[in-house]
């Protein structure tokens, strides 16, 4: 199973000192560049920010299809607002 992750439930997790449960249920974690960005690039270290780093089980890649993710956003909030665009 492929898992991507954006930073809510890595800082969250990493937190509460939970962070390996997600390597315990899933495996691999990837998580795109952006969020590895927005993670070590604040200046100041949040929780997750040296797991991220450092963690072999957290891939970092880069974003393949900006066209299926921008349609995936639109579905989102299709899903979210009742239907209604």
């Amino acid at each position: 199973m492929i898992v991507v992750s954006n930073t809510s439930p890595i800082t969250s997790l990493a937190a509460i000192g939970y962070l390996n449960l997600l390597h315990d249920i899933y495996g691999t974690i990837i998580i795109p560049v952006a969020v590895y960005e927005e993670m070590t690039g604040l200046g100041y270290s949040v929780p997750g920010t040296i797991e991220v780093q450092t963690l072999s089980w957290i891939e970092k890649r880069e974003l393949e299809n900006r066209l299926l993710l921008e349609e995936l956003q639109v579905l989102r909030f299709v899903l979210c607002n009742g239907g209604r665009l």
